[in-house]
């Protein structure tokens, strides 16, 4: 499996472009927001002969979506998402906070909260549920590469806001703690913003993780 990382829209935001040797590829958390944006997705696209078959969301929020609507006009990829984020991307109200104008989200193809794997070429991520940071929050693992694509839920030595609709601190905890966590230390993370990291990193630097490891916080009262 490989990994292709774009920095898209005003929020700095984390693209993935994921592909195996077949040349059939996944978007992970699509943010190109404007004509500029899409035409770098575009000609790394082309570069690489890659075939996009999915837009994959680890989660609903805005500055994850919007470029999903390019990715199904231009390549006729299917939409992966948590019907349980279904309101988030639904809602215009995000962009609006920031002064922006959001493009519009097509309807979900694929509920990733109703299955336990996608697959591309001969690649299978395994979606592993963590809610916290939104209600139908996943992250993506493949096991035989030890890599977990972890959107807004885990960042290096961060973790995802959870001061937005839909967000509860001890959901995010658990979902860290107890899907994430134990995963284990050699596996990469790749966030939704700012750089990758590791398991073994985060448990050890992350602040969130290591007050509630040394019983300084108790997550779950």
């Amino acid at each position: 499996m490989k990994i292709k990382r774009l920095v898209f829209n005003p929020f700095r935001e984390n693209t993935y472009l994921v592909w195996d040797d077949t040349n059939e590829a996944i978007i992970v958390d699509a943010g190109n927001m404007n004509e500029g944006e899409n035409g770098v997705l575009a000609a790394e696209i082309e570069a690489l002969g890659l075939k996009p078959v999915m837009a994959v969301n680890t989660h609903g929020h805005f500055d994850h979506t919007q470029g999903v609507k390019w990715l199904k006009e231009k390549y006729d990829v299917k939409f992966a998402c948590s019907s349980k984020d279904q309101f988030l991307i639904d809602s215009t109200s995000g962009g609006m906070v920031y002064g922006l104008k959001c493009n519009e989200v097509p309807a979900v193809d694929i509920d990733l909260d109703a299955i336990d794997s996608i697959s591309f070429g001969a690649t299978n991520l395994r979606i592993i549920k963590t809610p916290g940071h939104t209600p139908g929050h996943v992250v993506l693992f493949n096991e035989e590469a030890k890599s977990l694509f972890t959107g807004d839920t885990l960042f290096r030595e961060s973790i995802g806001r959870t001061d937005l609709p839909g967000g509860d601190y001890s959901w995010i905890m658990k979902s860290i703690l107890e899907e994430i966590v134990p995963l284990g230390d050699d596996v990469t993370i790749y966030p939704g913003h700012e750089d990758s990291s590791t398991i073994g990193h985060e448990t050890l630097y992350n602040p969130f993780i290591v007050e509630v490891l040394n019983n300084e916080v108790n997550y779950k009262g």
